[in-house]
């Protein structure tokens, strides 16, 4: 994918989430990656705050960070509702980590592109 420009930006990161499997999960990095923003994963975790009330809806719940963890969390209300919706689609969470992450993990680049 080409740099989008500034303006749409999140559009595009939340597009790219929208496109991650129910039961898959993904990180901010290599959401970054793939829309040509390698050092962007901050940005990407500044668009999942954002999201809340975007439509259609954007599954930020399946965005973690590169070891898998739910460091998310304490953006949903309550926190404990990132956990809820992973384990409700089948995603078994220990100790704020997904379990088999490697297993689970949906690269944007290799899927999309």
């Amino acid at each position: 994918m080409t740099k989008p420009a500034k303006e749409n930006i999140y559009d595009v990161i939340y597009d790219v989430v929208r496109a991650v499997p129910k039961g898959r999960v993904t990180t901010y990095g290599a959401i970054a990656a793939a829309i040509g923003v390698k050092s962007g994963a901050r940005m990407v975790g500044y668009a999942m705050n954002a999201c809340t009330h975007i439509k259609p809806k954007v599954p930020a719940h399946r965005v973690l960070n590169r070891n898998g963890m739910l460091t998310g969390k304490h953006h949903f209300d309550p926190p404990e509702k990132m956990e809820q919706l992973l384990k409700k689609e089948g995603i078994k969470v220990k100790d704020d980590k997904v379990v088999d992450f490697d297993k689970l993990f949906w690269d944007p680049i290799k899927e999309l592109l």
